[in-house]
């Protein structure tokens, strides 16, 4: 039972440092191979235009972008 909960108080200590780490540096856990942009694949798809989910979320950031330049405030 101790190994037990060894483990997971190392576990929890490491994710604790973790998220100090991000809390610290603002940054996102990223690979490091690079992506699929690593290997000269530009999207995740080979679609020739973007699917209407796509569009539609496309289309509520630019709306947003567009609130947020337009603030007064």
């Amino acid at each position: 039972m101790a190994v037990y909960l060894t483990t997971f108080a190392v576990f929890l200590l490491v994710i604790a440092a973790m998220a100090v780490g991000y809390i610290f540096q603002r940054k996102t856990v990223s690979g490091s191979c690079g992506g699929l942009d690593g290997i000269g694949i530009a999207k995740e798809c080979d679609c020739p235009e973007p699917c209407d989910a796509r569009k539609k979320r496309e289309a509520r950031a630019a709306r947003q972008e567009e609130w947020k330049k337009n603030q007064i405030i």
